[in-house]
């Protein structure tokens, strides 16, 4: 008798659940289930799974998080944004980054692996960016959401848009640059194109994935790919065109601890700089009217 692998992939978890794996990537982007992210992919524990679908409530993402007394890093994981990589740089905050999509900075901020996450996750129409994916982590999460940017996020295409895509249902018979499926643009972008009609194999896929927005811009203008859901910059910067789609919240979660602490505090006071202002002007697609609001404050 052959075991089972001890991990589901995210199409053998929707056949097991019965649902669309676009499904599958919202529960787990809402943290709403056992879910592990390796090298980028979404792998789901057997075990757990099983034991979720029976209703333990111990299954959930909290099951097994390390201890409150473990030292947060001075780590910036999440996703990659290049306003903020600049201003983390050009401030003086020395602050390390592991930029590999917003589910793995939320991964490794639940445990305890960074001090902030840098975030931009899609709910379903009407709901709040990022707030459920944040509040699944739980009271113990001891943070604090706070507005970085909204961004203007679209297609990215070549330059004169030779193809003439106006929308993602043009999108249909393209070759995409993908993202690593713990970004929080790849989980968007399948979002849009299951309301268009488009899963599946309605459209191919680039590889390797684009880790940044510049790899996205570079996909593109050197012809692996037709379009690509990236940034204002993605295109500015490699000369392409872009047809905005939707606007975006892109979050920092960071520590109650560690917002206190000298770097956390040196990037802050650089975004009030006329610099920082003039570099968001500069990149283009950024209202940044709000940035160090608090969205959510964990009890």
């Amino acid at each position: 008798m052959t075991t089972p692998p001890a991990f589901l992939t995210v199409r053998e978890l929707a056949d097991l659940l019965r649902v669309k794996e676009r499904k599958v990537y919202q529960l787990a982007a809402d943290g709403a289930v056992p879910c592990r992210r390796v090298t980028g992919k979404l792998l789901f524990p057997r075990e757990e799974i099983e034991a979720w679908i029976a209703g333990d409530p111990s299954a959930g993402r909290d099951a097994g998080a390390p201890e409150q007394t473990t030292e947060r890093p001075a780590i910036v994981a999440g996703s990659h944004d290049p306003l903020l990589d600049w201003a983390i740089r050009e401030s003086g905050a020395a602050l390390p980054t592991l930029f590999d999509g917003s589910l793995d900075g939320l991964e490794r901020f639940r445990n305890r692996q960074a001090a902030v996450a840098a975030i931009h996750i899609p709910k379903a129409a009407g709901a709040l960016w990022n707030i459920g994916a944040v509040r699944a982590l739980g009271p113990s999460r001891d943070a604090v959401l706070l507005s970085w940017a909204k961004r203007s996020r679209g297609l990215v295409v070549a330059a004169g848009n030779p193809l003439g895509i106006s929308g993602i249902k043009d999108l249909a018979g393209k070759r995409l640059v993908a993202r690593q499926e713990s970004a929080g643009s790849q989980v968007l972008l399948r979002q849009l194109l299951e309301q268009a009609s488009l899963a599946g194999d309605a459209v191919s896929w680039s590889a390797p994935p684009a880790r940044t927005e510049s790899e996205l811009g570079e996909a593109v203008r050197a012809g692996r790919a037709d379009a690509g859901l990236g940034l204002v910059s993605a295109a500015g910067q490699s000369g392409l065109a872009f047809l905005p789609l939707v606007e975006e919240e892109f979050d920092l979660l960071v520590s109650r601890k560690f917002y206190f602490e000298p770097p956390f505090q040196a990037l802050l006071a650089f975004t009030r700089s006329a610099l920082f202002r003039e570099r968001a002007a500069e990149l283009g697609g950024y209202d940044i009217t709000e940035l160090g609001r608090v969205r959510d404050n964990a009890p």
